[in-house]
């Protein structure tokens, strides 16, 4: 760990900087820390707001962010169940699945194949002449 924090997660959050380069993951799939840290994470301007858990996990996690006063529009960024489906069964495949989502959102791709798309496989910094 480069920093280890002893603090409640939306406390520590709300005094962080936050920009839409910032990915913010909530891993812990108890409501007492997700809520509040997702409150924080969702009225702020990271790019990226994700959250671990099953499906039913994810419902019950709506539920109580509509009754703790988070908007449907700030709810549209919560990208939950958390990952992109690439049959990851470790902890290590899940972490790839994470990231893969993360970048897929920052770079607006489409997280298709390759093989299954048109075009350059890599997106050009320079502009056609």
């Amino acid at each position: 760990a480069d920093e280890v924090v002893v603090d409640w997660p939306d406390r520590w959050l709300a005094a962080q900087e936050v920009d839409r380069t910032t990915s913010i993951c909530v891993l812990t799939h108890d409501p007492k820390f997700d809520v509040p840290a997702l409150q924080v994470a969702l009225s702020s301007k990271a790019g990226y707001v994700g959250a671990m858990g099953s499906r039913a996990t994810h419902q019950d996690r709506v539920h109580r962010l509509l009754l703790a006063g988070v908007t449907a529009e700030q709810l549209s960024r919560l990208h939950s169940p958390i990952g992109l489906d690439l049959g990851a069964t470790t902890p290590q495949e899940a972490a790839i699945s994470i990231l893969s989502e993360i970048m897929k959102n920052r770079n607006g791709a489409t997280g298709q194949s390759l093989a299954a798309l048109d075009g350059p496989i890599h997106a050009s910094s320079v502009s056609p002449a």
